[in-house]
């Protein structure tokens, strides 16, 4: 699971890296096609996500247990899912425009035509992500994990060509303020219709792995019996909480959204003034070692817990949930102090091969600062809640969503009237962070209150000890990247490629230091982490071998 992410997250950087480089990173166009393109994302969650991912898992497993492994059930939710989504994704897309209307700020007509423009091409992705939700669920109810991991991988090679075919055929940003006057439909075609074809295939392609489980999926419109009175009464409470979460994402955008039309009015085009695109790829860089560990090792836990559950195994809950806490600190740690080190070169490799490339790069580099600064407690909010979803309570995390969202959305009106649109995308980083914090103090208290003490004590000091580690390993870090130039725009600040030479060098040098100090140290985490990877490269060696 976590090397399909880890390789669908490095292609997804590429990605990223190369859509700058297509588009820029602090432009117009960038916001416009970021905005459509993210939407459908939200608004999937919105109607169905959670509800997915969380509250179908434990009725999959039930189902697994039956005659057929579940092949009845499977197949009715399935069709359920292709029907329900598709008369959705044909009734957004219809209301593509004044969605576009609504969820942006002081944009001009020209530029509300190009937004609605992609979303019509965007907009089916809403239709996909159900797909590959629902089946790859199926899939880990019967734990199946890798394919629903590695999928994406697919997503993003794809896209990784259509934005190669992009600049083959229309150039690279240049930053002659020409960009937004001479954008082509056929430039929107490809870019938006590319982002959507990935999305298509990364989720037919999982039914390839649901086959060979050995499942009769067949088209079932039976939907009677399927207990859908008692999973709605389930799903209610996910989908309050998703509804929150996302509407709060929407007007997150929206507000940042200003910094588009703000951009526009300066001389030189706002070059370093980070919008939405900047935003959403310092959090797409800050969720990727909680996407590769804390979610991978959270997707296991999950099942764990939603078995102790069923088997009355109430006094095992706390141990597991202390154990991936536990785990999960090794990576984690070191990623949060990694990022701070590196925040520069990092921005640089998304900041595009334009004239102002170093000044879109440090923008990029100073939000992923203040976004990393929530990275622990967003994977400890994440492993926390989980709990509740393995017993099928899906209020208490709908109530903790509410009242973040209330508070995150107290705070960014607040910043709406006073923040300049100039900085309102740093606030909106900080603000980010912070409510990662809030959240993992608040799920702490509630999972204490109903499960009792889970080695609240035990999992603190293992925080402590190995970030006082990753600490030493960043200062080592920091003295090698100030040899490269990191902090005066020297060679590591020179282009993306010796921005990426300056990475791999300081980030080789704080992984030999941490995993030294921890070994000295005798960490027991450190082997508990990377003791499934010892045992599973003798296990590859050994079919390597046999195969020859």
């Amino acid at each position: 699971m976590a090397s399909g992410t880890m390789v669908s997250r490095v292609l997804g950087f590429a990605r990223t890296a190369l859509l700058a480089v297509a588009i820029g990173s602090t432009t117009a166009v960038a916001d416009i096609f970021e905005k459509a393109n993210v939407i459908p994302t939200i608004i999937f969650m919105l109607l169905a996500g959670g509800i997915f991912n969380v509250v179908l898992v434990p009725q999959l497993i039930k189902a697994s247990q039956a005659a057929d492994r579940g092949s009845a059930y499977t197949s009715k939710l399935i069709t359920l899912t292709v029907v329900v989504m598709a008369l959705a994704t044909a009734l957004l897309t219809l209301l593509a425009g004044p969605i576009i209307q609504a969820l942006s700020s002081g944009w001009t007509p020209q530029q509300v035509a190009l937004g609605t423009a992609f979303a019509y091409w965007c907009m089916p992705q809403v239709f996909f992500y159900g797909v590959y939700a629902v089946v790859g669920q199926a899939l880990n109810a019967h734990s199946r994990f890798g394919a629903y991991m590695w999928a994406p991988v697919l997503n993003n090679v794809v896209q990784i060509g259509v934005i190669g075919a992009f600049i083959f055929l229309f150039g690279a940003y240049r930053a002659d303020g020409q960009q937004f006057e001479t954008w082509s439909s056929q430039q929107t075609w490809l870019l938006a219709g590319g982002s959507t074809l990935g999305i298509a295939l990364q989720a037919l392609v999982l039914f390839i792995p649901l086959m060979r489980t050995g499942l009769h999926i067949r088209p079932d419109f039976g939907w009677r019996g399927m207990g859908l009175r008692h999973v709605g009464k389930i799903a209610a409470w996910t989908l309050a909480s998703m509804t929150v979460g996302n509407i709060a994402s929407l007007i997150y955008g929206r507000i940042v959204s200003g910094a588009t039309a703000a951009r526009a009015q300066l001389p030189d085009g706002g070059a370093g003034v980070p919008g939405e695109y900047a935003l959403n790829t310092s959090q797409l860089i800050t969720v990727l070692p909680h996407s590769i560990f804390a979610l991978s090792l959270a997707t296991v836990l999950f099942n764990e817990l939603s078995s102790h559950f069923a088997k009355k195994e109430r006094d095992l809950i706390a141990p597991a949930l202390a154990r991936g806490l536990k785990t999960t600190a090794v990576p984690i740690l070191f990623a949060t102090v990694a990022f701070i080190v590196l925040a520069g070169p990092v921005g640089r490799i998304f900041g595009g091969t334009s004239a102002n490339a170093v000044e879109s790069g440090a923008a990029i580099g100073q939000l992923l600062l203040l976004t990393t600064l929530g990275l622990p407690f967003k994977s400890v909010h994440f492993f926390l809640i989980r709990v509740f979803y393995a017993e099928e309570d899906t209020k208490t995390p709908m109530l903790i969503q509410t009242i973040i969202a209330v508070i995150g959305l107290i705070v960014a009106f607040i910043m709406a009237f006073t923040v300049p649109p100039l900085q309102i995308a740093f606030a909106m980083a900080l603000l980010y962070g912070v409510t990662n914090v809030l959240s993992a103090i608040i799920a702490h208290f509630l999972v204490v209150r109903r499960y009792g003490d889970y080695g609240v004590a035990s999992v603190v000091d293992t925080y402590l000890r190995i970030g006082w580690i990753a600490v030493i390993s960043g200062v080592v870090g920091a003295g090698v990247l100030y040899l490269l130039g990191g902090f005066t725009h020297g060679f590591a600040w020179d282009s993306i490629l010796t921005a990426i030479v300056s990475i791999v060098v300081v980030g080789l040098v704080m992984a030999v230091v941490y995993i030294v100090l921890l070994k000295r140290s005798a960490v027991p985490e450190l082997d508990e982490f990377l003791g499934p990877l010892a045992r599973r490269i003798p296990n590859l060696a050994r079919a390597s071998r046999a195969r020859r």
